[in-house]
């Protein structure tokens, strides 16, 4: 029998894979357990958070994502990529600023920075737009340089 087959993958995924359960274990020991538990408000705790973050994502999430593109794929066709790519982007430049979008926090920014997070949710829907412009720019671009190929090859 080979490693693969009784594995299910190769000897570097393996390697890499215990390389991030060492790191993993060597950050619970240097945090320590009290850092990732808390008796007291134990909702509040990273270790909650954590598996909660998981099982919403591996449980819901990620079939709702996957449902997503599979549909978008037999919708969509050939710009499948132009849409998929800048909606990933969208998708993950709301989750980082999320909370500057919906003001949360607005007082605390406001006294740090002498600013208001009003613009950012304007700044985050012209951040979208760019990414989809700059999509579909390099989508018609790469249309057009196929069909002068397509009708170079042709005469």
């Amino acid at each position: 029998m080979t490693f693969r087959r009784v594995y299910g993958a190769g000897p570097i995924h393996l390697a890499v894979m215990s390389c991030c359960f060492a790191l993993v274990g060597l950050v619970v020991l240097t945090v320590g357990i009290p850092a990732l538990w808390s008796s007291a408000v134990w909702w509040q705790s990273i270790a909650v958070w954590f598996v909660g973050a998981a099982l919403v994502h591996d449980l819901i999430l990620f079939p709702l994502y996957a449902l997503l593109d599979r549909t978008s794929v037999l919708g969509l066709g050939r710009w499948v990529n132009a849409v998929r790519i800048p909606a990933l982007g969208a998708g993950l430049s709301l989750l980082l600023f999320f909370p500057g979008i919906i003001s949360q926090g607005s007082a605390t920014y406001e006294a740090a920075t002498g600013m208001t997070q009003q613009p950012f949710a304007l700044r985050w829907l012209f951040l979208v737009a760019g990414l989809f412009a700059v999509s579909f720019l390099f989508y018609g671009i790469r249309a057009l340089a196929r069909r002068v190929r397509n009708t170079a090859s042709y005469t």
